[in-house]
């Protein structure tokens, strides 16, 4: 016959790698280190990181207070000795419960268990009574854990506070506006409608507030007053000295600067200036950026983009793109200073605009990183101008002829300057 004792379970607490490792973190506690206090206000902070439960912390709080204050001390050993029944009375939950939320600490790292042969709670003391061992609950664990989980807790506190300061300013900041967009009559109805336009499709970027990024709140925060501002006909603040130097021109002769207005090459104008599709409205007035300005990745002969070549594009300046796009700073994105930021704000656009990550991810194949950013952000701007209702579409559409060789961005862009120059004018 076979042995009947083979189909039993195991018997005893279930030891793992963890509580192991836990156990043996507990024997290295400087003992005298943190007082009871301290370990009470600890446990019951836990809860706002999601470690334990507040039912877990009230019983974490009450080992605590069990445990006598000299044993904090040095030399003392926090043992708690009292039985699931009692622990169970004194926080009115039933025995099992309290074994069931005593392995739940012990896995979270709160608290080690040291357990007899018949699972009894005891001391073992020396000649003169004091405990030098024992079986039960050990709370040295949270003194070798202290200064770990109250930095946690602070940090959780501070995001909290930062978000709870960055919703009120948000909600301030859009009760401020819609106020002025309300009352104010020096604007025409035009740029009220515009400005209204923006406002919604922020505050549809944002969804619920009190569940939005506290970065998010605050961008949008500053958008409102941005708007606000330009309701009430401020004058504009003072550009940066960074910007400044950027829009200065370091390649000068005889102390004249020398520019060309002309954004495509000599070999190719003549072609670009005869297509349909091209936006060539007042191009003299587009104006362009000094010689630094302008980088070798929009520009230049045939290039490959996954195996395929692609058609050479003008030379544009990412000054020039900054003039032509100015929904970049009205939704509050910070301006890019190289083609890579411009690159790295691409997904923020396309969650802006509703255009979908496959359509993203398609005009990168298609044109290559920054010339698909390129895209995003003219198609930001004509979604602003409400002269795309399907930000989408349109960049597949532009994919497309980026494809067949047709698709001429510079020539986009300085027509966009062009409209926008003419647009300050009038």
């Amino acid at each position: 016959m076979g042995d009947p004792h083979t189909d039993r379970r195991p018997i005893g607490r279930r030891m793992t790698p963890q509580r192991a490792y836990y156990r043996r973190l507990a024997q290295s506690a400087e003992i005298g280190t943190v007082t009871r206090g301290q370990l009470a206000v600890l446990a019951q902070n836990l809860t706002c990181i999601g470690l334990i439960s507040a039912t877990e912390s009230h019983l974490l709080v009450t080992l605590v207070n069990t445990a006598p204050a000299d044993t904090f001390d040095k030399s003392g050993r926090p043992i708690i000795f009292k039985s699931n029944q009692q622990l169970g009375f004194e926080i009115g939950r039933s025995a099992g419960r309290v074994s069931r939320m005593l392995s739940s600490l012990f896995d979270a790292g709160l608290i080690t268990m040291q357990d007899s042969g018949n699972y009894k709670r005891y001391p073992v003391r020396n000649g003169d009574g004091a405990i030098v061992d024992g079986c039960g609950i050990d709370m040295r664990i949270l003194i070798a854990r202290y200064r770990e989980l109250d930095q946690l807790v602070r940090q959780a506190k501070a995001e909290k506070s930062a978000a709870s300061t960055a919703l009120r300013r948000y909600r301030g900041a859009l009760r401020n506006l819609r106020y002025a967009l309300a009352t104010v009559t020096a604007p025409s109805d035009r740029v009220l409608a515009r400005i209204a336009g923006r406002v919604e499709r922020v505050v549809a970027l944002v969804n619920v507030a009190s569940k939005a990024p506290s970065a998010l709140l605050r961008r949008a925060s500053a958008l409102f007053d941005w708007f606000v501002e330009r309701l009430m006909q401020l004058p504009r603040r003072s550009e940066s000295a960074s910007e400044t130097e950027n829009s200065t021109c370091t390649y000068a002769e005889n102390g004249m600067h020398k520019q060309t207005t002309n954004p495509d090459p000599l070999e190719e104008s003549d072609d670009n200036r005869r297509s349909a599709g091209a936006e060539q409205l007042h191009l003299l007035e587009a104006g362009s950026a000094s010689k630094r300005a302008f980088e070798q990745s929009l520009g230049g002969g045939l290039r490959q983009v996954n195996g395929r070549e692609r058609q050479p594009q003008a030379a544009v300046a990412l000054q020039d793109l900054v003039r032509a796009i100015p929904a970049l700073k009205a939704y509050g994105f910070a301006l890019p200073r190289s083609w890579a930021d411009l690159a790295r704000l691409a997904p923020q656009m396309c969650r802006l605009t509703g255009i979908s990550d496959d359509a993203r991810r398609r005009a990168v194949e298609q044109m290559g990183e920054q010339q698909a950013a390129v895209a995003i952000a003219v198609t930001l701007q004509k979604y602003d101008r409400q002269e795309v209702k399907s930000p989408g579409g349109y960049l597949r559409a532009m994919t497309d002829r980026a494809a067949a060789g047709e698709l001429h961005l510079a020539r986009s862009i300085f027509g966009l300057t062009a409209r926008n120059s003419i647009e300050a004018l009038n």
